[in-house]
């Protein structure tokens, strides 16, 4: 059983969904990214997502990818990634990476797998790698026991869903809403549908990012999904410091532990 495995045994023993939050390492600058992240934590999320700042994305949108071009401007460079990965699992924590693929590939694959691992890392969540194309991080992660999370979208055909919720393990990422990362009044209406024609397809846990940032967006999507997965608004918290992201993660928190049932 992987890390995320248990993490999701425990979260559905509760009967609630997990809180999962990202924020960039290195932003901004490495030290403080170290103590967001432990604020996260502190305020009540089950699982961070680290960030790989990267200077090309393709589904950040503007909060995030002024926080990447940030930490790239403070000098961050991919080796910090480890070490900011490490201080979550130090204090206890779990933590997976987000990134794209031109950084690992650019890495060496499995020397990324080997380091992640060795920092105490779970697993990758991978935007802009379909399994198709996935034979060598598959491998590697195998080989040094980590899951691989990749993304199912409002615009997945059945086949699609069926190869991409085989080839993922941890859990699957629903992106709930078309377009790119950022904090919405309104969850997007696509996500529960999405999220029900995936459980067709996997026993997997399935969460659901792009667009929450409050108690009451995370209640309703904790009602029919398996994670709520906050980004963007972590990140404005984030310029306000610690105890800014604290208090909007415990407000989350609270979120995912009162869920509203769908209807």
């Amino acid at each position: 059983m992987s890390g995320l495995d248990e993490l999701f045994a425990a979260t559905r023993a509760q009967r609630r969904a997990a809180l999962v939050g990202y924020l960039p390492a290195g932003f901004p600058t490495v030290a403080t990214s170290k103590d967001l992240l432990a604020a996260t934590l502190d305020g009540g999320a089950d699982l961070v997502e680290v960030g790989v700042p990267y200077s090309d994305p393709v589904m950040d949108g503007p909060t995030i990818q002024a926080a990447a071009e940030a930490a790239l401007a403070s000098g961050f460079r991919l080796k910090q990634l480890f070490e900011v990965v490490e201080s979550v699992a130090a204090r206890g924590g779990r933590a997976v990476v987000m990134t794209y693929w031109n950084p690992v590939h650019r890495y060496g694959v499995d020397a990324f797998a080997r380091d992640l691992a060795a920092a105490g890392g779970l697993g990758m969540i991978t935007p802009d790698l379909i399994p198709d194309e996935a034979a060598a991080w598959t491998a590697a992660s195998q080989a040094h026991g980590l899951d691989r999370i990749f993304l199912v979208a409002p615009s997945s055909s059945e086949e699609r869903l069926v190869k991409t919720t085989a080839a993922c393990s941890g859990f699957v990422y629903a992106t709930a809403v078309m377009g790119v990362t950022g904090a919405r009044d309104t969850v997007g209406a696509h996500a529960e549908e999405l999220v029900r024609r995936t459980r067709a397809h996997t026993d997997l846990p399935i969460g659901v990012g792009l667009g929450v940032r409050s108690r009451a967006q995370a209640a309703e999507v904790a009602g029919f999904a398996d994670a709520v997965i906050v980004g963007s608004a972590l990140v404005t918290a984030a310029t306000e410091g610690p105890d800014s992201v604290r208090g909007l993660a415990a407000e989350l928190a609270t979120g995912v532990r009162e869920a509203v049932t769908p209807a």
